[in-house]
């Protein structure tokens, strides 16, 4: 009997490689993306892709209905930590009441696994190393759906016996990520901003560190967790070990573009300052251990980032609060 897997947001940066590593395992795939944030072209042709939003909760049914999924992979979101304090009705209709239908899904569905991508989101500031027996303290909208989310999880699996797998990446990178979008994703927003020909823009002094990790290192250990089953029901950190901070990250992009277009620092946003994680556990359960250096990823990312060749960054069109909204995120207004 083949092994069918759905993948909320399988156009995407990080769901559409965890789809390949999943086809590679020989599951049958379903993707189900409403192309918000992804491109049709990042989905594997050997999947079948479902345009749809997880908003639409009689869509997600039929989904289910039709399919009858053994595994369920939920990386749909709009994963924009910073913005999401503006958005908050945007943010946990799509991060919440769509997870929410996911899981009911998979209940009433008698899925096996729920694997989910929360966020470190979820510790709040002045918790480093992040590990996963901390309390979490999210201080954004963002951080707080998607501990949400894990709570819920937690309540589904004592009511219905529902076996989830949570892991909380951070700050991925690479190949087919979005770089157009210039509320989220650094990396991306640097390289669109060099190719043209524009200083990369840093909130407040730079000094600010994060771990960089790259997709290769964390999409097939997100695929594969489902076969391991001292897995089910554990959280897990995932990503790189080594923080640095902005500045040295735009130094690092601006050397492999080949290009010195300079650093423009902007006024300093409300942010966790230092944001990395102990990823001690996934090593132990998983086998998952990142391997690729910084400098090695953002050249990788570089030879696909010129081919693709820069992008005009869409405008927000659903701001709910103006108050406190940095200038650099407000709605340009042409006549």
């Amino acid at each position: 009997m083949s092994i069918r897997s759905l993948v909320t947001g399988g156009a995407g940066f990080i769901g559409s490689h965890v789809v390949d590593s999943l086809l590679d395992m020989g599951h049958e795939v379903v993707v189900l993306d409403d192309l918000s944030g992804g491109f049709v072209e990042n989905v594997n042709p050997k999947a079948t892709f479902i345009e749809g939003s997880i908003v639409d909760h009689e869509l997600v049914n039929r989904v289910f209905d039709e399919h009858k999924f053994t595994y369920a992979y939920h990386l749909a979101a709009y994963a924009a930590e910073g913005l999401s304090h503006f958005i908050r009705r945007f943010n946990y209709t799509n991060n919440v009441v769509g997870s929410m239908n996911m899981i009911d899904a998979a209940v009433n569905h008698e899925v096996k696994c729920f694997v989910f991508t929360s966020s470190i989101a979820v510790y709040g500031p002045g918790q480093t190393p992040m590990i996963e027996s901390m309390k979490p303290e999210p201080e954004d909208p963002y951080g707080i759906a998607k501990y949400s989310v894990e709570l819920d999880l937690d309540a589904a699996r004592r009511m219905f016996g529902l076996d989830s797998i949570i892991f909380r990446p951070h700050n991925v990178y690479g190949e087919r990520q979005n770089s157009s979008d210039k509320y989220r994703n650094v990396i991306g927003i640097f390289m669109n901003q060099i190719m043209q020909g524009k200083p990369c823009t840093v909130f407040g002094d730079g000094e600010q560190t994060r771990a960089f990790t790259h997709i290769a290192d964390i999409a097939p250990g997100i695929a594969r967790c489902v076969d391991v089953p001292e897995a089910y029901n554990e959280t897990f950190n995932i990503g790189a070990d080594k923080p640095y901070t902005v500045n040295e990250l735009a130094t690092i992009v601006q050397k492999h573009m080949g290009a010195d277009t300079g650093i423009e620092h902007l006024d300093a946003r409300k942010e966790v300052v230092d944001a990395y994680s102990d990823h001690s556990k996934a090593e132990k359960l998983l086998g998952v251990k990142p391997t690729i250096e910084l400098d090695e990823g953002i050249g990788r990312m570089v030879d696909w980032v010129k081919e693709v060749g820069p992008r005009a960054s869409k405008e927000f069109e659903g701001i709910e609060i103006e108050k406190n909204l940095p200038p650099s995120w407000r709605t340009v207004v042409t006549a």
